[in-house]
């Protein structure tokens, strides 16, 4: 409900609001007006609608086109609850940070083989820092083994709920 702006190039359409670019469409003349017309979707617009409701993310006919990254990842995270919700969250890093390098950070954790948010998230921001990815494999020296496995034993916290006769906690 605000007005915008619109920059008519030979090559593009350009919507400004309120100083702003908001979106870029490229121009698409075709002369023949025998064939029927297309429609030419940018995921990258719908992000806003999905963010309040990710089911469309299932069924878009504007996320057919997203890079073959995104969709074998969401491929994997479609198939467990809550994964569109997921999959909408690592979409809409690409409002704060560069489409490639998301890209590649969701490329990184497929090969990984864990296909999640969290781990998408820890590798862009390892790629954005520009700290190393591939950490060497560590082997503790023989010095550091146990000799003896710790064992869960909680009845000692019973001995220090009663000290000194008064009980502190129930």
């Amino acid at each position: 409900n605000r007005p915008v702006s619109l920059h008519i190039y030979p090559e593009r359409l350009v919507i400004v609001a309120e100083g702003h670019v908001v979106c870029t469409h490229e121009r698409i003349i075709e002369r023949s007006h025998r064939q029927p017309g297309r429609v030419i979707y940018d995921w990258r617009h719908y992000l806003a609608v999905v963010q309040r409701k990710p089911g469309a993310l299932r069924n878009g006919a504007p996320f057919v086109e997203m890079p073959e990254g995104f969709r074998k990842l969401q491929d994997q995270m479609l198939r467990r609850p809550g994964g569109d919700r997921e999959m909408v969250d690592v979409l809409s890093l690409v409002l704060h940070h560069d489409e490639q390098a998301v890209l590649c950070a969701v490329e990184m954790a497929l090969e990984a083989g864990v296909p999640t948010k969290t781990h998408v998230l820890n590798l862009l921001h390892r790629l954005v820092d520009g700290t190393p990815i591939d950490q060497p494999d560590v082997t503790p020296p023989a010095a550091l083994s146990l000799s003896k496995e710790p064992e869960a034993n909680v009845a000692r916290y019973d001995g220090l709920r009663t000290t000194g006769g008064t009980r502190h906690a129930s």
